[in-house]
């Protein structure tokens, strides 16, 4: 069985608020918290801690939208968003913001479920992207640090690709440290001294 979510809602509009709330406790979600003010949100959304955000705004205006923007860049959370009018600029500025559904003209309480599951979904896999990015990222440059104190090793040891490669391992397990490590520690005694 799955953990329930705990799931923030943002709207100024009460009733429409009321809507979204309706339906995500039919859908069996009760850990439900309803925000209506914009100012102070990113401090609500730090102390709530919800799994999920869902924001409903009715007619958004330019600076709403970048003030919401602004919030979602920095929030590692997914989150739907529902408006009533939106346009080609809007749209594209939330799946810059991170927004992980953006439905234009959708509220209807049966909907809502659906929907915040989809943006659960497309958020663990944006996740899980950037991640491997990050770690693609990581291991490219280990690469760069360990090829570097090849060189360095084989030009003032005097050493082959393999020789060097086998001191930098045998120094790394000798030491219990990660490989990586060892040659930045050889990169940079290297720059101290001048080599």
């Amino acid at each position: 069985m799955k953990a329930a979510l705990s799931i923030m809602i943002f709207d100024e509009n009460r009733i429409r608020a009321s809507i979204i709330e309706e339906g995500l406790r039919e859908a069996g979600h009760d850990q439900v918290v309803v925000l209506h003010d914009i100012v102070g949100l990113a401090r609500q959304i730090e102390i709530i801690g919800p799994d999920v955000i869902v924001i409903d705004i009715e007619t958004p205006n330019r600076d709403m939208l970048e003030h919401l923007f602004q919030l979602t860049r920095s929030v590692r959370k997914p989150i739907a968003m529902f408006v009533d009018r939106s346009d080609s600029s809007s749209i594209e500025a939330a799946v810059e913001a991170g927004v992980s559904a953006y439905v234009v003209d959708g509220l209807k309480k049966e909907r809502v479920k659906p929907i915040l599951d989809m943006a659960v979904s497309r958020f663990k896999a944006f996740s899980r992207l950037q991640q491997e990015l990050a770690d693609a990222r990581s291991a490219l440059e280990e690469r760069k640090i360990i090829d570097r104190a090849k060189g360095i090793l084989m030009k003032s040891r005097n050493l082959s690709e393999d020789e060097a490669y086998a001191l930098l391992r045998q120094t790394a397990m000798n030491e219990k440290k990660r490989l990586a490590d060892i040659a930045q520690s050889v990169v940079m005694a290297a720059a101290i001294l001048g080599s």
